[in-house]
């Protein structure tokens, strides 16, 4: 295994925990953003970048989500 494709499996590995952990936390989509950022830099340097495309898309689609959830979470805990 090349340096490549262990960077890959660590970002679909950590695009898979995460994922599977965003119900705890707002954090998790944040490190899912993260993750699919860092699948998607895995995608173009592999030459897939219709892979990375998508993956870039992921990202920010999830970091969208996290500005969002924080913003209702302010929300709700400033009185009044």
């Amino acid at each position: 295994m090349d340096a490549l494709t262990i960077f890959g499996l660590f970002a679909v590995t950590a695009m898979l925990v995460c994922y599977a952990l965003e119900d705890r936390s707002p954090w998790f989509v944040l490190a899912f953003a993260a993750a699919c950022g860092l699948g998607s830099a895995y995608g173009f340097l592999q030459g897939a970048w219709p892979f990375g495309l998508v993956e870039a898309i992921w990202a920010g689609v999830a970091a969208r989500r996290w500005m969002r959830m924080r913003r209702v979470r302010d929300d709700t805990a400033t009185p009044g």
